[in-house]
């Protein structure tokens, strides 16, 4: 494992297809707790709960996923990663991104995270990448 998943010893992650390298740590003490997704100069924070919610529904799709990164901005396709981690009806009920104007990228930035905890697995291909549970 590449780190211990604290903000002095952050996870160091690559995306899907290998082309771009960031951080993310628990923050237990946040409010709610999140996962702080540092990618350059950006920051992402996500609900910590998102590494247990996405394993469970990745379970229940059974098969493998899309992941559809896209930005806040943009539609997510459905039936992505990203389109679940925006859905009404998924555990926190919307986006699991809790910074407004960085909300997105779940899809991006989430499943390198479970596959680096052993939740799940990734394909690393230059597009269209997809994920399923371990």
């Amino acid at each position: 494992m590449s780190g211990a998943g604290t903000a002095e010893d952050p996870w160091r992650l690559k995306t899907a297809p290998g082309s771009s390298e960031y951080t993310m740590y628990r923050d237990g003490a946040a409010d709610p707790p999140a996962l702080v997704c540092q990618v350059g100069s950006t920051t992402l924070r996500y609900h910590l709960r998102a590494v247990e919610d996405l394993h469970a529904w990745l379970q229940e799709q059974g098969d493998w996923v899309p992941l559809g990164a896209a930005d806040e901005q943009k539609p997510a396709p459905p039936g992505t990663v990203e389109a679940w981690g925006r859905a009404d009806d998924n555990p926190v009920g919307g986006w699991y991104g809790l910074r407004k104007g960085y909300r997105g990228r779940f899809g991006m930035y989430l499943p390198p995270l479970l596959e680096e905890l052993g939740l799940a697995e990734l394909t690393h291909q230059p597009r269209n990448n997809e994920v399923r549970a371990r």
